[in-house]
């Protein structure tokens, strides 16, 4: 694609270059090697588009890993496949390359989806237009393409001015990184700057705060009788759910704040049983640590009260990931994001959302970081998930200037915030 075309396209859509922002010169090296990987890396999301992986699914999780492995280790990377933590996973994917210089840089990307086995059967990658759709298009597969072909430019172009660069290609984001958090600790130990591969929101967005996530239970225990015989023997434990429910009704759906939305229900065995037994499992998204403890008292001050008589209600919580606040070393990377992209002409826009991410991981481990630079996207989690064709090239030209910025001048790690 033509530099002229992607430029006036998505600036019509991002808006005008922002007054502040000083561009740094077009690299024509960089862009040409950009342009030339096009056709290649879009066959490459194809094939991992088409291999169904979502999260649990070990089977498929390998067969990706199959396809970038070798691809990994063709460009001289050192690769290791690291256990999950946790049962019913696959492997993570750590690969590292050295270099001659100083900064330690951490990429990271998940290869897991929230679809299930048969989904790429159904609804195979394809194109229409100026996008790409297919089950993990751009949560995260095209990101984690955008890495290996970075990383493919920097070999071509003999750039190792790098201590080192860590790829890490995770096997369970969409749940929260159960298998990987003791690994990422360990990688962010060892890291200056942590660049996410997570997709850019529409219509040409980088991702500078991100919502935490907690997975609440509400669990009602009932009594089971008869329920034509002797209804008034049982203690309905679905009828305590729905009333522990509305009072779920005092939290935001929606917006830019706290939100809590149910999102699993569970009750009763058979039509003929009052039921004994009923859960729901809500996700709730914060900005601040502090408001998630303030919903989770609140729906704990609720389960005192019932309207069922002698039901038991309890509220449990597993935490997913933190939020990333607004800080100002994520700024200061946005900032250099900005003026790399406006050397293309481009306009790149900020902003957050209710999507957790790894990135808030290495934000309260002290280390900077930058979220959303996989191709821009939408529709995520659903059966219309799509990326923007048009930024396919020049989000791998930021990506690839980007690491090579913060490896000449890497970012000062700050204070832990845990």
């Amino acid at each position: 694609m033509k530099l002229a075309f992607i430029a006036a396209a998505l600036s019509l859509a991002a808006g005008p270059l922002a007054a502040a922002v000083k561009p740094v010169p077009r690299d024509a090296r960089v862009w040409a090697a950009a342009e030339a990987a096009r056709a290649e890396q879009l066959k490459l999301l194809e094939t991992v588009v088409n291999i169904d992986s979502g999260t649990g699914d070990v089977e498929g999780g390998r067969k990706v890993a199959a396809v970038l492995i070798p691809r990994l280790e063709a460009l001289g990377m050192t690769v290791e496949k690291v256990p999950a933590e946790a049962p019913g996973l696959p492997e993570n994917i750590v690969a590292t390359l050295k270099g001659t210089g100083k900064a330690r840089i951490l990429l990271i990307g998940h290869l897991d989806t929230v679809f299930e086995p048969g989904t790429a059967a159904k609804w195979p990658y394809s194109t229409a237009g100026d996008r790409a759709t297919g089950p993990g298009v751009g949560d995260e597969k095209g990101g984690v393409v955008a890495g290996v072909y970075a990383l493919g430019i920097l070999r071509d172009l003999g750039f190792r001015d790098f201590r080192q660069i860590v790829f890490l290609i995770e096997s369970s984001e969409e749940r929260g990184s159960p298998g990987t958090r003791k690994l990422i600790d360990r990688l962010l130990a060892d890291a200056d700057v942590e660049l996410n591969l997570e997709p850019g929101d529409a219509p040409d967005v980088i991702t500078v705060w991100r919502k935490g996530s907690t997975v609440v239970n509400i669990a009602v225990k009932g009594r089971a009788a008869h329920a034509g015989v002797a209804p008034q023997e049982g203690r309905n434990a679905a009828e305590e759910l729905i009333n522990q429910l509305k009072g779920t009704a005092q939290f935001p759906k929606t917006g830019d704040g706290t939100t809590l939305n149910l999102t699993v229900l569970d009750a009763g065995t058979r039509n003929n049983i009052i039921p004994e037994d009923a859960s729901a499992t809500l996700s709730l998204r914060v900005r601040e640590k502090a408001e998630a403890e303030r919903v989770f008292s609140a729906l704990e001050a609720n389960a005192r009260t019932t309207v069922i008589p002698d039901t038991r209600v309890t509220v449990t919580r597993q935490p997913s990931f933190p939020p990333l606040p607004d800080n100002p070393a994520t700024d200061a990377l946005a900032d250099r994001a900005a003026a790399i992209y406006a050397g293309l002409g481009l306009s790149l826009g900020r902003g957050g959302n209710g999507g957790a991410s790894e990135s808030a991981l290495a934000h309260e481990a002290g280390v900077p970081a930058l979220d959303g630079l996989g191709p821009v996207g939408g529709a995520f989690h659903s059966d219309k998930e799509w990326i923007d064709l048009r930024s396919v090239t020049p989000r791998l030209y930021l990506l690839t200037k980007l690491i090579m910025d913060v490896a000449k001048t890497p970012p000062a790690r700050h204070a832990r915030t845990r």
